[in-house]
C-alpha cells in the first residue's frame, strides 16, 4: 500500500482550461522517513514504520526516541504501511512525488469533534411539530417495548457524543500536485480540521 502523510491545508477552488470550476481539498505532504521495518521472520508481517513532522528535543522521551535510531530524528506522527510498494530503506525520505502517477487516492482522518449531541444533529431524525403546546420538538421518541423484551436494544440511535472519530473518504480525484510547495490537491471534501493530520493512500477500489 502506497501512502504518505500530511496535513490537511484548507479548501480553495481550481480552474482547468476548459474554464471548469473544480472545488478541492489542499493537502500540504510532510517530509516523510522510513523509522523502521517490520518483517515477516521478526515480526511475522511486511511493512514500513513511516513517520513525519520533526518533534521538540525537549518532548522526546528517551523510550519514544530510542525507536528512531542515529539516521532519523524523532518524529511526532508515525504510522505503519503494509505492502509499501517503493523500495525504501530505514533512513529514506521521500515526498509528494511517489504520487504523481495516481488518479484516485484515499484520505484518512479524524473528523471534528462536535460534542454530545442529540438525535436530530447525530442522526438526521426529523423532530416533531414546532407549534406551541405539541410536547415534541426535538426529543427522539420511544426507545423501548411495554411488554416483551422490555428493554431497549443495542444500537439504538440516541443522543451521545458525535465526531472525533477515525474517517476514510475514498476515491478523491487528485486534480493537481505542486511539487514545488509539496502541496496535493483533491476534489471535495476531506475529514477533520485544518491543519489536521491525514493520511493519503493509493485508492484501494480504482
Amino acid at each position: 500500500m502506497l501512502g504518505l502523510i500530511g496535513r490537511k491545508v484548507g479548501m480553495t477552488q481550481v480552474f482547468d482550461e476548459r474554464g471548469v470550476l473544480t472545488p478541492v481539498t489542499v493537502i500540504k505532504i510532510e517530509d516523510n522517513v522510513v523509522v523502521a521495518e517490520r518483517s515477516e521472520e521478526k515480526n511475522g508481517y511486511e511493512a514500513k514504520l513511516i513517520g513525519a513532522i520533526d518533534k521538540k528535543s525537549k518532548h522526546v522521551t528517551k523510550p519514544y526516541g530510542g525507536q528512531f535510531g542515529e539516521k532519523v530524528t524523532p518524529k511526532v506522527v508515525l504510522r505503519e504501511m503494509r505492502d509499501f510498494e517503493v523500495e525504501v530503506a530505514v533512513g529514506d525520505s521521500f515526498n509528494v512525488e511517489i504520487l504523481k502517477d495516481l488518479s484516485f487516492v484515499d484520505v484518512e482522518g479524524t473528523s471534528k469533534g462536535k460534542g454530545y449531541q442529540g438525535v436530530m444533529k447525530r442522526h438526521g431524525f426529523g423532530g416533531g411539530r414546532a407549534t406551541h403546546g405539541s410536547k415534541f420538538h426535538r426529543g427522539l421518541g420511544g426507545t423501548g417495548m411495554a411488554a416483551t423484551p422490555s428493554r431497549t436494544f443495542k444500537g439504538t440511535k440516541m443522543p451521545g457524543r458525535m465526531g472525533g472519530v477515525r474517517t476514510s473518504v475514498q476515491n478523491l480525484r487528485v486534480v493537481k500536485i505542486d511539487e514545488e510547495k509539496q502541496f496535493l490537491m483533491v476534489k471535495g471534501a476531506v475529514p477533520g480540521p485544518n491543519k489536521g493530520v491525514v493520511i493519503v493512500k493509493k485508492a484501494k477500489k480504482k
